[in-house]
């Protein structure tokens, strides 16, 4: 095992999990409590994380700082580090487009910061070879010691910024590009007038898939504010290379229709489908991501 101080931001539903790997793998851990909510309070008392209580005293403290947190914050958290006087390795392990990641790195580069693109595949990582944290850069093999005795599984794909947080791209595009498909199409069903009978044709032509979509469509509802700047991250991710990023674009739309059942149970189908019915459409036309 190693050893040195890490510090987390922030230790959210999934950040908690990449803070406990970290520990069992022989560091300190810090958080930061300043501006957090008493879920995340829980959390980080639950693991009996270090409380660095704030972003100043942690770039002190850890020579290590890994982010997790939700897309449109991930350049934010990274331009305060870069003004800490940080000088240690960054890690950036959210799901963000490669460009978005290349602009972090120069960022922190110009501050003389190490750093690492990273991504998370899988639900928090509370058990074995569920989870797995994707690390690319010139020091990724450093950041891969700090996360090597689980739960939390680790795999450094290569040298270049921007390959970890491509491979999140490419994934997420299908798992959560197609929950939010499902959605549409059952709320467009329903104001059509024929969803009792694309439920009974599914039946019939494709053998689980009514049941399989009633339950993702009702069980995205609770992330799918964390899910909207991910669609937008895809589309930017797609542009780039000349694939239609239109789709994830609407995607976007659908979950922020949703984003209203932030950290709720999961709702009824009918009620999910009257809010996909209901809300205003934004617009995503000039998306500049």
């Amino acid at each position: 095992m190693i050893e040195g101080n890490l510090g987390i931001l922030h230790p959210g539903e999934m950040g908690v999990t990449v803070a406990l790997a970290a520990q069992n793998s022989g560091l300190q851990v810090y958080w930061v409590s300043e501006g957090r909510s008493t879920g995340t309070r829980s959390r980080a008392e639950k693991i009996v994380l270090n409380d660095a209580s704030s972003m100043s005293n942690m770039c002190g403290i850890c020579s290590t700082i890994i982010c997790v947190c939700p897309p449109s914050a991930a350049l934010g958290i990274a331009e305060q580090v870069a003004l800490s006087g940080y000088r240690g390795m960054y890690i950036d392990a959210n799901a963000i487009s490669p460009q978005h990641s290349q602009q972090i790195g120069q960022v922190l580069h110009e501050a003389g910061i190490r750093y690492v693109d990273g991504s998370i595949i899988g639900p928090p990582a509370w058990k074995e070879n569920t989870t797995r944290l994707y690390l690319s850069g010139e020091q990724a093999g450093q950041a891969a010691s700090c996360f090597t005795a689980g739960p939390l599984g680790v795999h450094v794909i290569g040298e270049s910024i921007g390959q970890a947080s491509a491979l999140k791209m490419c994934y997420a595009a299908y798992t959560k590009g197609t929950s939010a498909l499902l959605c549409a199409i059952l709320a467009a069903a329903e104001a059509l007038n024929v969803r009792r009978e694309l439920l009974s044709e599914w039946s019939m032509s494709a053998p689980n898939l009514a049941e399989d979509a009633a339950n993702r469509v009702r069980w995205v509802t609770a992330p799918a504010w964390r899910f909207e700047g991910e669609m937008e991250q895809i589309a930017s991710t797609f542009d780039s290379v000349g694939i239609p990023g239109g789709f994830h674009l609407a995607a976007a739309e659908i979950y922020s229709r949703l984003s209203g059942y932030k950290d709720l149970p999961p709702p009824e189908l009918d009620e999910v489908i009257a809010s996909l019915l209901n809300a205003p459409l934004a617009d995503y036309s000039n998306n500049s991501i």
